[in-house]
């Protein structure tokens, strides 16, 4: 085995090794996949899992200290609980009055992967109240028991702490609209409350929607937006806490893949914290946590004005709200999300609007896309075929200088470059200006939410793998199923390889590494969107078709007698070289002195 071979192998391994490395499942999907296990042995040995009991019973009320009535809202620290509903064309929320909070969302007109109503949380795993420093004692009011009094659809929820001084929550719910207006007012507290902030506390665990949580988890996460600054967000892939204190917070977000819950003050908070954590439990996507600080001004009638959000993360929908929630949609980083927002976006939205199935809005997003690209298609496969046509002249070269002084073969490169007037970066060059708009769609495809649900051909919904062969079992670098348009995209990818090869004229490793790619990429885009895989599909097919027809066009013996023509031109020594040039040949020159020394 030969040195060549030996590298080439070595990195191929280290390729492999790196992938399987990134790649291992996290301690969580280790985790629900022996939960998973479990039940299916369960099943298969004819015994019944445990189940939790999800029915609902009356709530058995604790025995409550006597001198506890007679403290700070002694009033309501029991009672049974009870629900009261707010409901228009859009939104079903469920208000329970223990709390006075929130307990569940739907989402009215969308449906979970299983086909279910899609509701955003509830239960007891919802957690939201004011910390209220009252009398010396910290009083939490997702504990208290408040009364309930709804008009229209509004409700107003009330906990009393004493005779004309109370915390009351007012939930506003107006026509077609996905926002729920809240106000908290604290009236009669001014000699009660201690301190100068009151903490408010929301806790929710999100629900799986989607076929893949693992493309849930990929998704998901808190987002926050400075008064005065951009939108951010904590880890999507890990468990992470971080204060914002670097100024005031006009909104946080509890955001998984398609959907989100926003809560926003229009008064700001002052500062806050936000924490994420991935569960183990099975359909549970993420926990947040977020604790904020609201001022407090010790008036008789501190009032603040919020708003929640409760909906779809589809990008015009989540701009039409205002105050940058359309920034919670991914488009990328810098410049990829300016590409997706003010280019592909508009013309996704321009061929929308025809009411086409959304495979063939791809199709023709693609073909649009591969025709503004073909000059930079063109010029890369002409200079490819000119490296083509000096490659016999390049070989006497190297067997020429020989292969011990890689330096002087550079610079003999260089000088036949020169003559023949050929540029050897100019087959990189256009595809590297190609690159951005290609990496867009990777960002773009999985985030867009008009492709959840939609079907096209087998794929039953564009925004997430269709499944070719279910395997049952997680198989390492593949996982658990094979996605037949993966398949399809990574052949067509194998065959553009190939063809570029054929055409570059590449040959030892090089002519190798290119295939190793594909195979990566099989492994990696399996679980990702089919509409995804459907695009680079299409984009291959477009690529080899383009670069036939410019096969078709392109002459080799007229590139040759073109660069015949250039060598035989006498040199123009008087013509000023470059910066670059100069420093090119002053680098080589100073490499060769080094090697005769």
């Amino acid at each position: 085995m030969d040195r060549n071979t030996f590298t080439g192998l070595f990195l191929i391994m280290i390729i492999l090794a790196g992938s399987f490395y990134f790649l291992k499942p996290s301690e969580a999907d280790i985790k629900k996949a022996k939960e998973t296990e479990r039940l299916d042995s369960l099943k298969k040995a004819g015994v019944a899992p445990i189940q939790k009991d999800t029915t609902k019973t009356a709530v058995v009320n604790p025995v409550v200290d006597s001198l506890a009535l007679k403290g700070p809202f002694g009033t309501a620290i029991s009672g049974t609980e009870s629900s009261t509903v707010l409901e228009n064309e859009n939104l079903l929320i469920t208000l329970s009055n223990k709390g006075g909070k929130i307990s569940s969302v739907e989402i009215k007109g969308q449906k979970t992967f299983a086909g279910q109503p899609l509701i955003l949380f509830e239960g007891n795993q919802n957690k939201f109240g004011l910390s209220l420093n009252a009398s010396g004692k910290v009083i939490n009011t997702n504990d208290l028991y408040f009364t309930p009094t709804k008009t229209g659809n509004t409700v107003t929820m009330r906990a009393n702490y004493g005779a004309n001084a109370y915390v009351e929550y007012v939930y506003d719910l107006k026509a077609l609209s996905n926002k729920v207006a809240f106000n908290v007012n604290l009236v009669g507290l001014q000699q009660v409350i201690a301190g100068t902030t009151i903490g408010l506390n929301w806790q929710t665990t999100l629900l799986q929607q989607e076929k893949s949580i693992e493309s849930e988890h990929r998704y998901s996460a808190p987002y926050y937006k400075y008064l005065d600054g951009d939108v951010n967000h904590l880890s999507v892939s890990k468990d992470e806490k971080e204060d914002l204190a670097k100024g005031k917070i006009q909104w946080f977000s509890f955001k998984q893949h398609f959907f989100s819950a926003s809560l926003i003050a229009k008064q700001a908070f002052e500062k806050g914290s936000l924490e994420v954590k991935i569960p183990t439990a099975p359909g549970q996507v993420k926990f947040y946590d977020a604790n904020m600080q609201l001022p407090y001004a010790h008036t008789a009638n501190q009032v603040y004005e919020m708003e929640f959000y409760f909906g779809t993360n589809k990008f015009s929908a989540l701009k039409a709200q205002g105050y940058d929630l359309e920034q919670q949609v991914d488009m990328g980083y810098w410049p990829l999300k300016y590409i997706n927002r003010f280019i592909v976006l508009p013309v996704f939205n321009f061929l929308n609007s025809f009411g086409w199935n959304y495979g063939l809005i791809i199709l023709v997003l693609t073909i649009l896309l591969k025709v503004a690209l073909s000059p930079l298609t063109y010029k890369s496969y002409l200079s490819m075929a000119k490296m083509r046509v000096l490659k016999p002249e390049m070989d006497e070269i190297k067997a020429k200088v020989g292969e011990d002084n890689p330096t002087l073969v550079q610079q003999e490169y260089l000088k036949l470059y020169k003559k023949a007037g050929v540029n050897p970066l100019g087959g990189c060059l256009p595809m590297v200006l190609q690159l951005p708009l290609v990496m867009a769609f990777f960002f773009f495809f999985p985030n867009l939410f008009e492709l959840r649900g939609e079907s096209f051909l087998w794929m039953k919904d564009l925004s997430t793998y269709d499944e070719f062969i279910k395997f049952g079992v997680k198989i390492p670098f593949i996982g658990d199923h094979l996605s037949l348009m993966c398949v399809l995209m990574t052949v067509s990818t194998l065959i553009m390889t190939y063809f570029n090869n054929q055409v570059s004229g590449a040959t030892g490793q090089m002519k190798y590494i290119g295939y190793i790619m594909p195979i990566i990429f099989l492994g990696v885009l399996n679980s990702y969107p089919a509409g995804l895989n459907y695009y680079y599909f299409l984009a291959n097919l477009m690529t080899f078709g383009q670069q036939f027809l410019i096969r078709k066009m392109v002459d080799d013996d007229k590139i040759h007698a073109l660069i015949q023509q250039n060598k035989a031109r006498p040199a123009d020594e008087k013509k000023k070289k470059s910066k670059f040039q100069q420093r090119l040949d002053d680098y080589m020159r100073q490499q060769q002195q080094q090697a005769k020394k």
